[in-house]
């Protein structure tokens, strides 16, 4: 009778060995009518299918449980084949996949047995996974205590709700520890209660409130995050005197990039900000720029969103950058660690179709050498690596990789950047002459470096000595011009700040002798290349975007407005090369007759818009709607209607009309073969009408849109 009922609590889904003895015959933990949408998914349909059913069906739960950026917390770990792996609260596998491709065991643990069930579909072919679905208080002491790596991922803020003490957090760490070996680890990935994106106006991540974890969780609840410094006192007290501490970036939640102390973010390079994927929020302020004083004031890890905290002896990785947001054939991670004789770079390919082009990058290093010998430009030290690997438990080839010299200095976009803050004109022309004349060098040969950005490039104090190119990935065998590749790297500095601008353009495309025509060519040769790269995949900006939750900034406030009142703005979304962003959007300025209502109920805009941009896109609101555009002008020349040039997200009802049955409408506005000059200005007049969206139901069922 006992076998027949051990049978009956285990559960085989592929290759995926579901465990539940302990299971108590229900979920209490359960978010409804998505986790059925969950199951639907990964039964039906394979992971790489994922990506376009997070873009179609533009919903949080769906991108939060099946992106692949999920991962990224855990894949950098230096986890291998003979390895055995814990991961407590696996959830619908987010991050199980990673852990399964890179262990020889993994145990999970998770008290729904649905969302373990997705889980198991989502990686049925994975022999090596066995999932104990239930109280983690009754699984526990059945776990052996020889793990490598115990993985609490976006658990450990819960932990006074299954721990019932004083000291919750400690008995938790404490229960956990006797589980891993003498010498493995403990990753813990929770958010910072001081996480910028609260103090700019992000609700909590768990209770959906403002402010509420700065204000250290007045309303009680079960949830806590901590500061670096207070995770740091809870493994103190559990006897770990060494703890490391790294910064993931936007979040751990949908990393791109992982900072350590010994590699802290610099100026300029925390862009990616707007986070709002699960629900609205405050603007208070451009996160951007308030990174960049807390990073020249010394105060990042107090202010990072989120942490990963490492327990035991401490990985060789000190940063890591994430290239997934590109073609599957050219998707990378960047890892800095500590090598033999000193800091390493190394570049991995993250799929099996990146490896050609980690390949290709180590072959055409020879050829930049031959062309930039004797120039004043060194090409940084590349080695193709091959891991030779022994270990039975080894079932797949390790992929090669590149191996870097890592270079330290500072880059030449910091020396330009310091000139601008100093209005040294003089010095920023010198170090732009001296830049053209090095890279100029071997013009006529076929191989070039198309990424020479002031960024690539360090500079050594004595700037006679040579510059060295620390990266050159996007090189090509052909000829390519000089001033074309001058002209990309001052159009790519430009649009990285906007405290740039007052570097005086005319002066350089004078120097480069490029005119307006040309530079709209190179342009368009830019956006080209950013699609080579990204193929057709929406950014995580775009994904946001088509979630739809609004950010409210002060200003609208201070106007009086009510959050709805939102709904009847324009916003003005501008493209550089990388499709449209929140961060690349204004709401055009009703003060300074940007924008008017005419007593007729005609929307007026007159904006100046940068040279540079390939496409603008116009929300004419943020409702359900009907739009009669009256006109729409730039440069004073009517945009024709004809071809694709103006493109909406709505269906046609009459001339120049459209219907919107959506609360995102936009207008996209093509600039290509438009006239342009350094400032433009486009003019438009509409006719909104909002419709009440249960008005857009009853004629969506009638087959009206």
């Amino acid at each position: 009778m006992k076998e027949d009922n051990r049978t009956e609590k285990k559960e085989q889904i592929g290759k995926i060995k579901l465990d539940l003895t302990h299971y108590p015959g229900e979920d209490y933990y359960c978010d409804g009518e998505v986790e059925d949408e969950l199951l639907d998914i990964v039964r039906n349909y394979s992971s790489v299918e994922y990506q376009r059913i997070i873009e179609e069906r533009a919903s949080w739960p769906i991108l939060y449980h099946l992106s692949a950026q999920r991962e990224n917390i855990v894949e950098w770990l230096p986890i291998t084949r003979d390895m055995k792996v814990l991961e407590v609260g696996s959830g619908c596998g987010a991050i199980t996949g990673s852990l399964a491709r890179k262990a020889g065991e993994v145990t999970c643990i998770d008290l729904s047995r649905k969302r373990s069930r997705i889980n198991a579909y989502r990686h049925m072919d994975a022999d090596n996974v066995t999932i104990h679905v239930g109280n983690f208080q009754d699984v526990e002491p059945d776990l052996p205590c020889d793990y490598d790596y115990i993985c609490l991922i976006g658990v450990f803020e819960y932990a006074q709700a299954y721990i019932q003490s004083g000291t919750p957090y400690e008995d938790f760490l404490n229960i956990i520890s006797r589980h891993v070996k003498p010498q493995g680890n403990i990753a813990i990935a929770i958010e910072n209660k001081f996480g910028l994106k609260y103090w700019a106006g992000c609700r909590e991540d768990h209770l959906g409130t403002y402010f509420s974890s700065l204000e250290n969780y007045p309303d009680g609840g079960v949830v806590r995050t901590f500061t670096a410094a207070g995770l740091r006192d809870i493994a103190r007290r559990c006897g770990y005197e060494q703890t490391q501490m790294y910064y993931p970036y936007p979040d751990y939640k949908f990393m791109t990039c992982l900072y350590s102390d010994e590699r802290l973010p610099k100026p300029g390079e925390l862009t990616t900000n707007l986070r709002n994927f699960d629900r609205d929020r405050l603007g208070l302020f451009d996160e951007k720029r308030v990174f960049d004083t807390i990073i020249q004031e010394g105060q990042f890890p107090l202010f990072s969103n989120s942490y990963m905290m490492v327990l035991g002896p401490a990985p060789e990785e000190k940063y890591v950058k994430y290239s997934g947001d590109r073609k599957a054939e050219f998707q990378v991670k960047t890892v800095l660690r500590d090598g033999e004789d000193g800091k390493i770079i190394e570049k991995h390919p993250l799929s099996n179709e990146a490896w050609q082009h980690i390949e290709h990058t180590a072959q055409i290093y020879e050829k930049l050498c031959e062309r930039y010998a004797g120039s004043g430009l060194a090409v940084n030290r590349c080695s193709l690596e091959r891991v030779n690997t022994t270990s039975a438990a080894s079932v797949l080839p390790e992929p090669p990789y590149l191996r870097l010299q890592y270079l330290e200095g500072r880059s030449l976009e910091e020396l330009l950047d310091e000139c601008l803050a100093w209005n040294d004109v003089e010095g920023f022309q010198n170090l732009f002459d001296e830049y053209l004349k090095r890279i100029a060098w071997g013009e006529e040969k076929p191989v070039a470096d198309y990424d020479l950005i002031f960024a690539n490039i360090i500079v050594p104090d004595d700037v006679n000595n040579a510059w060295n190119v620390i990266d050159f990935e996007w090189s090509f065998e052909k000829q390519i011009e000089t001033r074309q590749i001058a002209f990309r790297a001052v159009y790519c500095y430009l649009l990285e700040s906007e405290k740039r601008n007052q570097l005086n353009l005319d002066l350089i495309m004078k120097k480069l002798e490029i005119d307006q025509a040309e530079a709209e060519q190179y342009r368009r040769l830019e956006m080209k290349f950013q699609k080579y790269v990204t193929g057709r995949n929406l950014s995580m900006a775009e994904i946001r975007e088509a979630i739809g939750f609004p950010v409210y900034t002060v200003e609208d406030f201070c106007r009086g407005q009510e959050p709805g009142a939102q709904k009847d703005r324009v916003q003005i979304y501008e493209d550089t090369g990388s499709g449209f962003n929140e961060e690349q959007s204004f709401f055009p300025d009703e003060l300074s007759e940007q924008v008017r209502v005419t007593p007729e109920g005609v929307t007026e805009l007159e904006v100046t818009v940068p040279g540079g941009r390939s496409a603008l896109r116009i929300d004419p609101c943020s409702d359900y709607c009907i739009v009669y555009i009256r006109e729409m002008k730039y440069n004073g020349v009517p945009v024709p209607w004809k071809g694709r040039q103006i493109q909406v997200n709505g269906f046609k009802v009459g001339d120049n009309t459209y219907a919107f049955p959506t609360a995102d409408p936009n207008i996209t506005v093509s600039l290509a073969g438009l006239a342009g000059e350094e400032n433009n200005l486009l003019q438009a007049a509409m006719e909104v009408t909002r419709l009440p969206e249960e008005t857009v139901k009853h004629m969506q069922k009638r087959g009206l849109f």
